[in-house]
């Protein structure tokens, strides 16, 4: 008897009341922890009332996924089945926590914040603490307390659905201060400091440098275009693990005089240096295993005047950089791009800047891909990815210089985005079918695009992951004209785009292009007049969604409509049936029986 009573006992309470039904939660971010270890619990483990509970903070922390006991093997990269902002083949991209080629054992000691799809997400099912009694539950589970002061009694369960996405913290007047003073800064710092330098480069910390022969420490410089004019400014540092071009422009007065004076036009003064591994290495000048000589590639003669021309001067710096996570700077690399310049009053040219980082010791063939426009799916706005033979490249449309002439330089053609360009071509005159071989090239780029990327991540080696650009060009027998050239005026670019893949992380990709050319026939005698050419793309998204998941099957539970169905079924049975079935018979007489003797008392 005693032993029934605690069983009664343990049953009550565990009952939980009609209206509690556990509320799922993609993360208690709002809620405080009221306990100070965030460790999973044992299972089993019965949970502290809310008077038992020391350090109840007002200060919601942020909640994140249990860390593995210590005895255990811990990952250095988090396994996910995409990283969709790993975009650069053997490089670290910045702020992409899950990119397997930074190196990092915790991203977030070098990265300001983690890219959405780097890192996975929690799931939490929230109920009411005062309903449970003991947690038998075989995944983590804490208690928090919401806004109201209402303790609630979470389990952290697998949702694989928010394994792409990480939720942003909420921000409230009770845990702003908190988030700034762990995530923020002190405001306007001086650059110069007297505290020691940081132990390692954090992404977009400017590198440092060193003059042996001056003694005297630097920033490396990637020279940048400011104002209409986009003149050079020298001032400008490059950032760690911020691989970009930059273009600019110089002008001389009397370029006799700078062509060999000018070290902004001298290949030496570009590499007369050395880079420091790590910040650190400022506390050590005379010691060189933390400085990393600058490494010309070819060798770049100097600047010389020769009569009316100016010869060997700069316009293409390029440094390669391989870094090694927080270990720094391992090796540094330049090349260069020299030309010739006629010497003239008010002379100018443009000078290009590349930098690139890369992982230490990468293969060559990783570094031959190229650079990715997503991983798999495109991402908006990156550069459609085209193929010509073997070259991979972006499609590119027509830009203008600013008298509205045809420049050399093109517009990139963006995933996503719909554009027009124009210029104006002067025509030569030759014979039609050069004309129309120079035109066509002016519209479509050199070289002419003849595949298209399915995906961001195409490999030239693989054909299979790009697809033939049908084309169209003009009908010259549709003109009728015998004494006038059909050239092409327009071109339109059609890109068919769908979305494939699951729902919580769809992909885009590229199901077909195709170039339309727009042509208008001019007589022999307007060959040198000037032609206004048109390049226009489009995207047509052409995704058909499936129909919506359904729920999960639910128990369908068949009961009897009234009291006589169990009798019914057994006295519907057949002749063979009731010849074995007496003894049911029997019981349910003396059922009836036993009924009509209690209703006669």
């Amino acid at each position: 008897m005693f032993t029934s009573q605690l069983a009664l006992l343990q049953v009550f309470f565990l009952m939980v009341p009609e209206g509690v039904r556990p509320q799922p939660s993609p993360s208690p971010s709002g809620a405080v922890s009221t306990q100070s270890d965030l460790g999973p619990r044992t299972q089993g483990e019965t949970l502290q009332s809310s008077s038992e509970v020391p350090g109840v903070s007002t200060v919601g922390p942020t909640v994140v996924t249990p860390s593995a006991p210590g005895n255990r093997t811990v990952d250095l990269f988090p396994v996910l089945p995409i990283c969709v902002c790993d975009l650069t083949p053997g490089a670290c991209d910045m702020n992409c926590c899950c990119d397997r080629d930074c190196y990092l054992l915790h991203p977030r000691t070098v990265f300001s914040f983690c890219l959405p799809g780097s890192v996975r997400s929690s799931s939490w099912v929230c109920v009411d603490n005062s309903v449970i009694f003991r947690s038998n539950s075989p995944f983590p589970s804490r208690v928090f307390m919401d806004s109201n002061g209402i303790k609630q009694f979470c389990v952290h369960v697998n949702n694989s659905k928010l394994n792409y996405f990480q939720k942003l913290q909420k921000v409230n007047a009770t845990s702003f201060q908190a988030l700034a003073t762990e995530f923020g800064g002190e405001s306007f710092t001086s650059t110069f400091q007297t505290q020691s330098p940081p132990p390692f480069y954090r992404a977009g910390d400017p590198i440092l440098t060193y003059f042996p022969k001056w003694s005297v420490i630097g920033l490396l410089r990637q020279p940048a275009g400011v104002g209409a004019g986009g003149l050079c400014a020298e001032n400008n540092p490059a950032g760690f693990l911020e691989s970009k071009s930059t273009t600019c422009a110089r002008f001389f007065k009397n370029l006799a005089d700078s062509c060999t004076l000018d070290p902004t036009l001298n290949a030496a003064s570009y590499h007369n240096f050395t880079v420091l591994k790590v910040p650190r290495g400022l506390s050590d000048l005379q010691n060189t295993k933390f400085q990393v000589p600058v490494t010309p590639v070819s060798q770049a003669d100097s600047p010389l005047l020769a009569g009316n021309t100016c010869q060997n001067v700069v316009s293409q710096v390029i440094y390669e950089i391989e870094t090694n996570g927080t270990f720094g700077i391992q090796k540094v690399s330049i090349s260069f791009g020299q030309t010739n310049l006629t010497v003239e009053p008010g002379t100018s040219f443009q000078q290009h800047f590349i930098l690139h980082f890369r992982a230490f010791q990468q293969s060559t063939a990783a570094s031959l891909t190229g650079f990715r426009s997503g991983n798999p799916g495109y991402i908006a706005e990156k550069p459609l990815l085209a193929l010509t033979g073997d070259r991979r490249h972006s499609m590119t449309l027509l830009q203008s210089k600013g008298d509205g002439t045809c420049s050399i330089k093109r517009h990139e053609v963006q995933f996503g985005v719909n554009a027009i360009s124009g210029c104006k071509l002067r025509l030569k005159r030759v014979d039609c079918s050069h004309l129309q071989q120079e035109i066509y090239q002016t519209l479509h780029g050199s070289p002419r695009p003849e595949h298209v990327a399915i995906f961001g991540n195409a490999d030239p080696a693989r054909k299979g992951e790009w697809a033939r650009i049908l084309s169209r060009n003009c009908s010259v027998s549709a003109m009728h004209c015998t004494s006038c050239c059909v050239i092409p005026v327009s071109l339109e670019i059609q890109i068919l785009w769908a979305y494939v893949g699951l729902q919580s992380n769809p992909q885009a990709h590229v199901s077909g292009a195709r170039f339309l050319y727009h042509c208008q026939p001019i007589q022999d005698s307007q060959q040198e007049t000037e032609v206004p050419l048109t390049t226009v793309v489009t995207f047509v998204d052409i995704t058909q969604k499936p129909e919506p998941p359904r729920g999960q099957p639910r128990m369908d539970w068949k009961l009897p409509f009234d009291f006589f169905f169990p009798f019914k079924m057994v006295f519907s049975r057949g002749v063979d049936s009731q010849k074995g079935s007496v003894s049911p018979i029997l019981i349910l007489c003396l059922l009836l029986l036993g009924v009509l003797n209690l209703e006669t008392k």
